[in-house]
């Protein structure tokens, strides 16, 4: 082998061993995003699940509080109707 050859074994060398250094770097940084990915789904205080949940929660109160809502304001409307009309029926005769 030459020394034209060895210099450019030693280089290539050289460069696959940072080549293989920088993938080792960024397995080990794709390693903590998936923990921190996995903390933030199935932390049972915090997590997205936990968050979810606090979610339906909210959604059931304000369904059944437009429920209510509903309910009452056909009610006050009955009633207003109701009492235009005996008013009007009254004023006629």
């Amino acid at each position: 082998m030459t020394d034209d050859e060895q210099q450019r074994l030693t280089v290539m060398m050289v460069e696959l061993s940072s080549k293989i250094q920088i993938l080792l770097d960024k397995q080990d940084e794709l390693a903590e995003n998936v923990t921190k990915i996995k903390e933030a789904v199935y932390n049972p205080d915090s997590g997205l699940y936990a968050r979810l949940k606090e979610l339906d929660t909210r959604i059931q109160y304000i369904e059944s509080w437009k429920g209510a809502n509903t309910r009452i304001m056909w009610i006050v409307g009955t009633t207003v109707a109701g009492l235009l009309i005996q008013n009007a029926w009254g004023a006629l005769f």
